[in-house]
């Protein structure tokens, strides 16, 4: 199984975190999202979005989308779990991380930020514009949550949180305040407790230099 992914990728992280929880061994193949020279210049042919992760299984199926692979994840692999048990519940725990996955990701996607400053916008002012928007998101992410629980949504972690986590990373590099935040930090501290959480981190990563 190869895993095709950008170390800083918030994408990338998330199914990571699932392959390490699930137990699966993967040939990792770095692409490069910034140079105009990528690591893996066969990701193109097999993603034509060129967009990361690309997954392809031992029996060379391209899977794409980091919501769809671990859909796929979970259909295949369903132990440990990413969804509760009961409509209701699993529809919650879809939300959370769907607010996260479309609605708060894509405002800080660096197609979105170049785009920003071909409109003449320095990168002050591009920061602010998606810590603002960062921000609003986990706000309303925090309010859906079990207020009580160590992770997301019970005692061990699931969709929502292999979401939450390497956000929360690409938020810190922005310098962000989450001190209002707190819930969403405390369960943050749980996640390197984890072996799963701690190999998928930007900085263990192939070419993390």
């Amino acid at each position: 199984m190869r895993l095709y992914a950008c170390r800083r990728s918030t994408t990338s992280c998330r199914v990571r975190i699932a392959l390490n929880l699930e137990g699966l061994a993967y040939e990792p193949v770095p692409v490069n999202l910034v140079e105009e020279d990528p690591l893996a210049p066969g990701h193109a042919r097999l993603n034509p979005g060129q967009g990361v992760p690309t997954l392809v299984p031992d029996d060379g199926t391209v899977l794409t989308r980091s919501m769809a692979i671990l859909d796929w994840l979970e259909e295949t692999h369903p132990e440990p779990a990413l969804l509760p048990g009961g409509a209701v519940a699993c529809a919650k725990v879809r939300a959370a991380a769907l607010t996260i996955a479309t609605d708060i990701h894509p405002m800080n996607d660096l197609q979105v930020i170049a785009w920003l400053k071909a409109l003449g916008h320095g990168q002050q002012e591009a920061t602010a514009w998606m810590n603002d928007w960062m921000l609003r998101g986990l706000s309303g992410f925090d309010q859906t949550i079990d207020p009580d629980t160590p992770f997301c949504f019970g005692v061990a972690p699931g969709l929502a949180d292999h979401c939450l986590v390497p956000q929360l990373y690409n938020t810190r590099r922005r310098r962000c305040d989450l001190s209002a935040l707190s819930r969403l930090t405390e369960i943050e501290t749980h996640s390197p407790d984890l072996a799963a959480f701690d190999a998928a981190r930007p900085e263990n990563q192939p070419h993390a230099n």
